[in-house]
């Protein structure tokens, strides 16, 4: 039982860490991508690699610190 409640906080870390990324990212994104004048539709993928490699970052940490956490109870 004690497994399962770590792994649902895990995975629940995980998911808000690449929510908070995610939004992070595409408003970091933006604001790169305006602000280096990026061409045309270049802007989309330039805001879309900032936006996933944001939320895998932020993911990664939130659910390691999760497990950390989980770790001590």
């Amino acid at each position: 039982m004690a497994r399962d409640s770590c792994l649902a906080r895990v995975t629940a870390g995980v998911a808000v860490g690449g929510s908070v990324g995610g939004a992070v990212g595409a408003v970091y994104g933006t604001y790169e991508a305006i602000r280096y004048k990026v061409p045309g539709l270049l802007k989309i993928r330039y805001i879309g690699q900032t936006t996933l490699g944001s939320a895998a970052i932020f993911g990664l940490f939130l659910g390691a610190g999760s497990l950390i956490h989980c770790g001590k109870s």
